[in-house]
């Protein structure tokens, strides 16, 4: 069996499904909320999320928030918008153009002078205030979409597409996710378009990680999971040391994002408060 296989046949995905789905109906019981909202691309992970969310709480309970500006294809709001149709869930297509405009002006910069990671950033977090509004106004939970490899890797925006109330995906790495999305009926074709936080024309996620999920997850499911030396990693993989220690510097250079939260401590900090800024 190659690391592939076994990285995938590691979950049962039927049970996955009941856990999370009671975590999410359990989670939402003691909180005493209404329902999810969460941010929907068309992609496999904002889409498996949304078909576990229907799954717990019923389609009634599960709103989508598609968040398009004017530098997302069209063919992701479609693909966003055939999803939600295809759950039966409430869905809104908000243009976010005007949002990130005045917020660009306040410094003098527009969509054609910003820098183009600043002004992605933007858009990542106008997303999430736009959810954090409809769910505080409407008293739901906003669910995360981040899957396990994006947030080792710190493939995300701080304070933006990481953040919400619950996170029913990030024990699952990419590849796991898309068997989880195909258990759970969704289209081949969300299960396998590349990845995109279409925060630019062209954008891929694969691109700027500079492997394929595939890889990357075989190399963080050995390093992490299996607890395996990188020597032994780039010999099973037969991968260049380079490459595998580059994936590894990731992981850690970015556990800023994964505990955000930089506290000075004067006294003694509350005992009962540790650990609260860790989100796994």
């Amino acid at each position: 069996m190659s690391v592939l296989e076994e990285l995938i046949k590691a979950v049962d995905y039927k049970n996955a499904i009941d856990s999370i789905t009671g975590c999410i109906r359990n989670y939402v019981r003691k909180a005493g909320a209404s329902g999810i909202v969460l941010g929907l691309s068309g992609e496999v992970d904002s889409s498996a999320v949304a078909a576990l969310a229907r799954e717990a709480i019923g389609e009634k309970s599960v709103t989508a928030l598609i968040m398009p500006e004017k530098e997302v294809s069209r063919e992701a709001i479609e693909d966003a918008i055939s999803v939600a149709e295809m759950l039966g869930i409430k869905y809104y297509v908000l243009d976010m153009t005007g949002l990130v405009e005045e917020t660009l002006k306040l410094f003098g910069s527009s969509y054609t002078t910003a820098d183009k990671k600043a002004k992605g950033n933007v858009k990542v977090r106008q997303r999430m205030v736009l959810l954090y509004y409809y769910a505080n106004t409407r008293n739901m939970l906003v669910a995360a979409t981040s899957n396990r490899s994006e947030f080792l890797l710190g493939y995300f925006t701080k304070w933006g597409d990481a953040s919400g109330d619950i996170y029913p995906i990030l024990s699952l790495y990419k590849t796991q996710v898309q068997e989880l999305g195909r258990l759970l009926g969704l289209p081949e074709r969300i299960l396998r378009k590349p990845s995109s936080p279409q925060l630019w024309p062209g954008q891929t996620a694969e691109a700027e990680l500079g492997l394929p999920y595939s890889i990357l997850d075989q190399i963080l499911y050995l390093l992490i999971d299996k607890q395996e030396p990188i020597g032994a990693v780039c010999e099973e993989l037969k991968l260049p040391k380079e490459l595998v220690e580059s994936v590894w510097n990731r992981v850690l250079e970015n556990e800023h994002k994964r505990n955000p939260l930089k506290r000075c401590v004067i006294g003694t900090f509350p005992s009962e408060l540790e650990g609260v800024a860790t989100l796994e």
